[in-house]
């Protein structure tokens, strides 16, 4: 017998040996099979005509929308920015993990400084482990209003996508915002001035506002499909501070993915993108050949705000035979019927109808559990203001926001990354608050003398590897709202959401811990609250602030500073030598 315990045991080293050599020679494949990508911008201001008037936009490579990146999963993506622009500039890879490059997630003063005017930086990260849609942005006061474009992770190379039909053609749908004027000065005269900002004057699809808009038509997107097939709408809001409900007339749309991260497929007609998010969606050719409206106009939960009620268009055109015997090109195109502005019953059926497709990894045993309001507030007008010209906010006041009553305030002189790997003091504290500093009814009627936030650079600290769980409540200060709530160097799940103020009792009985959806951006409800779940396994300094580009410039963000782990592969890397200094 102990002859056979020795066989047996040398045999099952020899199968250890064995599956160990598969295991590399499979990783030496992948990493063979990986491709590294070059690409150059040039930020500059490039005269772009829409509405009836030109005007100088800051683009990339003279492209609005920019260029569409397309990778598959693994591949590496190196990006030299040059800055010929005269503003400040940074490029963020919304939605990229950044594992360990976080030097390469682009928010200015969190991660780096601004490439300044004349300057340059290169952006090199990996993308691993996601596929599907994200995209890329200046981020960067209002830049990203027209510095913006598509990044597609395609699978890794020779793989299909996990689809009952595999799609004959993939679309990028970049929907935007365009301003009849700098977006750049209109938030400086918003800063100015204290007030809101001015709305929009159209929303694009691709750049173009479509047939409903003066000056538009000859330009209007044509997206085409064939009978019989079935195509991949990438579907992105670019938008710089609106939610949109998405449409396409007379078709169907099966979600299959979001945020670079696949879903059980659903059907449904209208998607509501917040700002930030995407959406993957399978379209078939299965109607009468024809021209059909894709149309996108908002969804605005704030009450008494001002919004642009435009519709922005782009058209479905069926290039089948029995189409071009018709003559569609000459059809008029049918229009698709579109939910109210304030329909938030849609939007909450078409959010909670996601569910993760992949084995979900969702954190049990939360090590931080974190509560945090998030609001707009109302600053009183300083001696030393114009009350007339720079407080015109409510009532004389001028508009702030926060995450539990802390607005938060940029450094200037140091990213707070920079800061934090080099150790300098006076740039930032990590005392930010686990909880609210006063509990309140969140979206009942709020006492005036919580509408004041107070302004400070407070990070949250979390130990590598920490299990976290958060809690995101929305509030009825100044107005409740629909917040899209992005998290830079992490995906996270949406375990629950909800309507009035969180129950610590009774709400973990909604949480769905099997099946959730994998976002990095969460549309938290109006007057509700949402709860996600991620574990901080990349180091690094990650901002989390709402993706209402409005909200940011007046302080509802954080950030959380995830340390390092143990070794080389649970710490950040070394800065890059061009990093761009302050």
């Amino acid at each position: 017998m102990e002859g056979f315990d020795n066989i047996f045991a040398s045999s099952h080293r020899l199968s250890l040996f064995f599956l160990g050599l598969l295991l590399l020679l499979a990783s030496a494949l992948s990493l063979a099979n990986a491709k590294t990508h070059n690409h150059d911008f040039v930020i500059q201001a490039t005269p772009v005509k829409r509405l009836c008037k030109t005007q100088n936009s800051i683009t990339v490579n003279g492209m609005f929308p920019g260029p569409t990146l397309e990778v598959n999963n693994g591949d590496t993506l190196v990006v030299n920015v040059v800055n010929k622009a005269q503003y400040n500039v940074t490029i963020h890879w919304h939605g990229v993990r950044q594992m360990r490059t976080g030097w390469a997630d682009g928010p200015e003063f969190v991660t780096q400084c601004p490439i300044r005017p004349g300057g340059s930086y290169t952006y090199k990260f990996t993308i691993q482990g996601q596929e599907g849609t994200l995209w890329w942005h200046a981020h960067s006061s209002w830049l990203r209003a027209t510095v913006y474009g598509a990044l597609i992770v395609h699978p890794k190379e020779g793989s299909p996508y996990p689809f009952s039909k595999q799609p004959k053609r993939e679309t990028a749908i970049l929907l935007g915002e365009w301003w009849n004027a700098n977006p750049i000065d209109v938030v400086r005269e918003a800063t100015r001035t204290g007030g809101a900002p001015n709305v929009s004057d159209a929303y694009t699809v691709n750049g173009q506002p479509g047939d409903l808009y003066n000056c538009s038509s000859q330009d209007t997107v044509i997206v085409p499909i064939d009978s019989g097939e079935t195509n991949l709408l990438r579907v992105v809001n670019s938008a710089l501070n609106q939610p949109l409900f998405f449409t396409v007339a007379n078709h169907k749309l099966t979600v299959v993915g979001a945020d670079a991260s696949y879903v059980k497929p659903f059907t449904t007609s209208v998607l509501m993108l917040g700002p930030g998010q995407t959406t993957d969606v399978l379209i078939s050719g299965d109607q009468t050949p024809s021209r059909y409206y894709m149309a996108a106009r908002a969804y605005q939960s704030a009450q008494n705000a001002p919004f642009d009620n435009t519709t922005t268009t782009a058209i479905l055109e069926y290039n089948s035979s029995a189409c071009a015997a018709k003559n569609c090109s000459s059809n008029k195109p049918i229009m698709p019927p579109l939910p109210a502005y304030n329909d938030t019953a849609t939007v909450t059926n078409f959010t909670t109808s996601f569910k993760s497709a992949d084995k979900t990894l969702v954190p049990t045993d939360i090590d931080d559990s974190l509560f945090f309001t998030i609001g707009l507030g109302l600053n009183p007008c300083p001696s030393n203001f114009n009350k007339s010209s720079q407080c015109q906010g409510p009532n004389g006041t001028r508009f702030t926001a926060s995450m539990n009553n802390v607005s938060f305030v940029l450094p200037s002189n140091f990213s707070l990354l920079q800061a934090h790997h080099q150790r300098i003091q006076g740039v930032f504290t990590t005392d930010f608050p686990a909880n609210p500093p006063r509990k309140f009814d969140y979206t009942g009627n709020v006492s005036r003398s919580l509408f004041q936030p107070v302004a400070g650079t407070k990070l949250y600290n979390l130990k590598y590897g920490s299990r976290v769980q958060i809690v995101l409540q929305d509030t009825s200060i100044v107005t409740p709202e629909n917040h899209p709530i992005h998290l830079h160097g992490y995906d996270f799940y949406i375990i629950a959401q909800g309507f009035g103020n969180y129950n610590p009792r009774t709400d973990p009985s909604k949480f769905n811990l099997v099946d959730p959806p994998l976002r990095n951006t969460v549309a938290v409800p109006v007057n509700g609250w949402a709860v996600i779940r991620f574990v901080a396994d990349n180091p690094g300094v990650w901002l989390m602030h709402c993706h209402l580009d409005v909200h940011i410039t007046w302080g509802l963000a954080t950030a959380f500073l995830v340390e390092n782990g143990a070794g080389e592969l649970q710490s950040i890397e070394s800065p890059p030598e061009d990093l761009p200094l302050c």
